[in-house]
């Protein structure tokens, strides 16, 4: 009798456990059996150990298509991350007039947005190609893209001022396009998510720094100069009650436009034209007035802000329009760098690094002053494994593998979501 006893203990403890597995093995076929293929292979992606991820990044600033190649495996606080590959790709002058002409004004053609929501996609989705034919890498080894799109116009309630209205973004590059085009399942419209639970759908870099960019002891501020310059503190407690991620202010973007204005350049290479001017701290004073700089963060703003216009009127509440043009771009690069100091000193302290990337992380004239603020403190992403000038598309790759396999993350007061939309290749 004990031994029967015995007997069935044993096989309580094996076949049962087995039949549980049986079970599950079974429903998993019957849910794939019931899928149509696009859900298929979304669930086959998902349950990969590894997924190989192609990141977009196209800014404020208009120089190019950034398209990192990402490897990743797990999610949220355990993702595993490398850099296989990076390029930006150039865009010509015909597509920047293009875009130029929608870019950040309250009225356009509605039939030119149109039309470039659908050639953006189109456009994005043979760069892509080009560049994975570039890397020798078959679009079949790729599990997805991840599409940050071309913004156009942003606008937070605080800038926009109409009660009756939400906060909202609008990116450009239809993603249909991108998958049908390139046979990739696409990711995107990361923003909206963020925006309808109740953010402003800016700055995103929140997620990805906090993943990424985190270490316990050490208080760290990941500062990407893009057009609009922003930052993540991330406390070296890893309490993420008081992780912060904000916009500061203009990047480059003040300073591309007088480059494109007065010297017909995109940008001012090496800081050649600032170094060759003089700071007008009349202007500058003017500049720093605008009370976005005394709001509170988190904040977001952009080229709908900062742009010529607000920059005309500052020089004539200064009575400096008499300036000449290398002084307004050494004083446009020292509102840039004085911003960033400011914003940085009055909201935190013990920071131990001050970690750079954007195209303005290779600005001398701002990184100079920036160093003279913040001795011994301000390296850059490098120093994480993250090349400097594909961080951003890097991080919109590991919010499409959040929304493919993580959990919503909580960070402090910000909306815990997963962002993005997806497009299928059929």
């Amino acid at each position: 009798m004990q031994r029967i006893d015995r007997i069935d203990r044993i096989l309580s403890l094996t076949v049962k456990p087995f039949a549980f597995i049986l079970s599950a093995f079974s429903s998993q076929n019957y849910l794939r059996k019931s899928m149509n293929r696009n859900l298929q292979q979304l669930f086959d992606i998902a349950q990969k150990p590894e997924r190989l991820a192609v990141g977009l990044m196209s800014g404020t600033s208009l120089d190019g298509l950034d398209i990192a190649l990402c490897r990743f495996s797990g999610h949220d606080m355990s993702t595993r991350f490398d850099l296989v590959n990076f390029m930006t790709v150039p865009y010509g002058d015909d597509y920047k007039k293009d875009i130029q002409q929608i870019f950040a004004k309250k009225q356009v053609d509605l039939e030119k947005l149109c039309l470039l929501n659908a050639y953006t996609g189109s456009f994005h989705a043979q760069l892509i190609l080009d560049t994975l034919r570039q890397w020798h890498i078959e679009r079949k080894e790729v599990d997805f893209i991840a599409s940050h799109g071309q913004t156009i116009y942003h606008a937070p309630k605080r800038l926009h001022g109409l009660p009756n209205y939400p906060n909202a973004t609008l990116q450009i590059g239809d993603a249909d396009h991108i998958a049908v085009k390139t046979g990739i399942i696409t990711i995107s419209d990361f923003r909206q998510k963020h925006i309808a639970a109740g953010g402003e759908g800016a700055p995103l870099a929140l997620y990805g720094d906090v993943i990424l960019g985190s270490k316990q002891g050490e208080n760290r501020i990941l500062l990407n100069i893009g057009g609009i310059a922003n930052l993540t503190w991330l406390p070296g407690n890893s309490n993420g009650a008081e992780v912060v991620c904000t916009d500061i202010g203009p990047g480059n973007t003040l300073i591309d436009a007088a480059c494109r204005e007065f010297f017909n350049k995109a940008f001012d290479e090496d800081s050649a034209i600032a170094f060759s001017g003089k700071v007008n701290n009349d202007l500058l004073q003017a500049l720093l007035v605008h009370p976005f700089f005394k709001e509170a963060a988190p904040k977001t703003t952009g080229p709908e802000l900062f742009n010529l216009e607000y920059v005309k009127q500052a020089q004539q509440t200064s009575n400096t329009t008499h300036i000449s043009a290398n002084d307004l771009v050494a004083t446009l690069s020292a509102l840039t760098a004085q911003s960033i100091n400011t914003f940085i000193s009055n909201s935190f302290i013990d920071v131990d690094h001050i970690l750079l990337s954007g195209g303005g992380a290779r600005n001398p004239f701002v990184v100079n002053q920036l160093q003279q603020n913040f001795p011994d403190k301000i390296g850059n992403t490098a120093d994480l494994g993250i090349d400097p000038d594909a961080k951003e598309a890097i991080l919109f790759a590991l919010l499409g593998n959040e929304a493919l396999c993580g959990e919503p993350l909580v960070i402090g007061n910000n909306p815990a979501v997963l962002m993005g939309k997806f497009s299928f290749p059929f």
